[in-house]
């Protein structure tokens, strides 16, 4: 009976990023980063009630006097099913969003009740990610010339064959400046990369790789899909804001540790899910056709099975 409602459940959460993403893609190109977010909020919180689980989310929009929806700590679900963690960010991209650029996506991660880590003070983390076949080479302390020659050699490649994903970001010259000495090709992004630890985990995506300093939050999220697609990721906290590193000072936390994938997620059994919003190069956007109908493209992983569905919706609204 388990099994049937897992089954079930996956296939469900494609329904709640599908509705994140059909509510949010309106606000395509209007500059509104805060209604965009808003509408996908609203959207994903009304469906995630519907769902067979007793949910508390675990990585929301933020504590509960600042976000009054999907708020961290926040109960979900119809109170019956399994007891799961949820990991959401309802619009991954919101800039992307509202500036009409590609791959801004509504992503959605659950995993059994108390397996998914709890970035508490920490907001950001250096991350590494690589699918299946380098999992067992990649080490978050060595440099990046050091890890991209052992994910080479796992893939059978040269390095000059892979291709880094990197944020875009002024505190990652360095880190380009190393990529580009190994040899490697690097494709830059403002922003996603949960979209970036997706492709990065699933092969002959065109990302080999993702590296750099991004969110924790996005981090657990994405441990989700690179759990569920027996990838490998590692993970450091990289604190960069004054009040961030005060915290972490006062909290004790060594930020030495090497945050492995089963300490992201310890649960086998996680869910992704995740859809398109604007066009991507890896997921379709929202598409509106003349007859009052929406495509939308999707994929959903399940850990347990290993099992990985694209899914093209097609919604008639009027019904």
């Amino acid at each position: 009976m388990r099994i049937q409602l897992d089954r079930n459940l996956a296939m469900e959460l494609v329904r709640v990023t599908e509705a994140a993403a059909i509510s949010s893609a309106r606000y395509m190109g209007t500059g509104d980063k805060l209604g965009g977010d808003g509408a996908a909020v609203d959207a994903m919180r009304a469906y995630l009630n519907t769902v067979d689980m007793k949910g508390v989310v675990i990585i929301g929009e933020g504590e509960k006097d600042e976000a009054p929806m999907l708020y961290n700590g926040e109960e979900l679900g119809n109170g019956h099913g399994p007891e799961v963690d949820i990991a959401v960010d309802p619009v991954e991209g919101t800039s992307l969003l509202a500036e009409g650029r590609p791959n801004a996506i509504a992503v959605l991660g659950v995993a059994d009740r108390g397996s998914m880590w709890d970035p508490g003070n920490s907001f950001y983390m250096n991350k590494l990610v690589v699918e299946k076949k380098a999992r067992h080479v990649i080490d978050i302390r060595l440099s990046p010339e050091e890890n991209l020659e052992r994910i080479a050699e796992a893939l059978g490649r040269p390095v000059r064959d892979l291709t880094v994903f990197v944020l875009k970001k002024e505190r990652h010259q360095k880190l380009m400046n190393s990529i580009r000495k190994a040899g490697a090709r690097i494709t830059l992004h403002t922003d996603g990369d949960v979209m970036g630890a997706l492709m990065a985990a699933i092969p002959g995506t065109g990302v080999d790789v993702l590296m750099g300093i991004g969110g924790t939050p996005e981090g657990v999220i994405a441990a989700c899909a690179v759990k569920a697609l027996n990838g490998g990721m590692q993970g450091m906290r990289t604190p960069l804001l004054e009040d961030e590193i005060a915290l972490l000072k006062k909290d004790k936390v060594d930020l030495k540790e090497v945050l492995t994938l089963d300490t992201l997620v310890k649960s086998n059994n996680a869910f992704f899910a995740a859809t398109g919003i604007t066009e991507g190069s890896f997921l379709e956007g929202v598409r509106f056709d003349n007859e009052g109908g929406v495509t939308t493209h999707s994929i959903v992983i399940r850990s347990k099975t290993g099992s990985i569905r694209f899914v093209k919706g097609i919604h008639q609204l009027k019904k």
